[in-house]
């Protein structure tokens, strides 16, 4: 089994900071950034668990 590498992650992080800083807000950008990111990475944990 292939361990996770957090690219989900770097990328829900990436996109939260661009859109914070068009909205003059990193911190939220920041929040909902790692929110995505960890969501999309569970979300795809869980559909490769249920294909094996």
């Amino acid at each position: 089994m292939k361990k996770d590498d957090g690219n989900l992650l770097a990328i829900g992080i990436s996109l939260g900071l661009i859109f914070g800083l068009l909205m003059d807000n990193l911190a939220i950008g920041l929040c909902i950034g790692v929110a995505l990111g960890a969501s999309g990475a569970f979300a795809t944990r869980n559909k490769k668990k249920d294909k094996e």
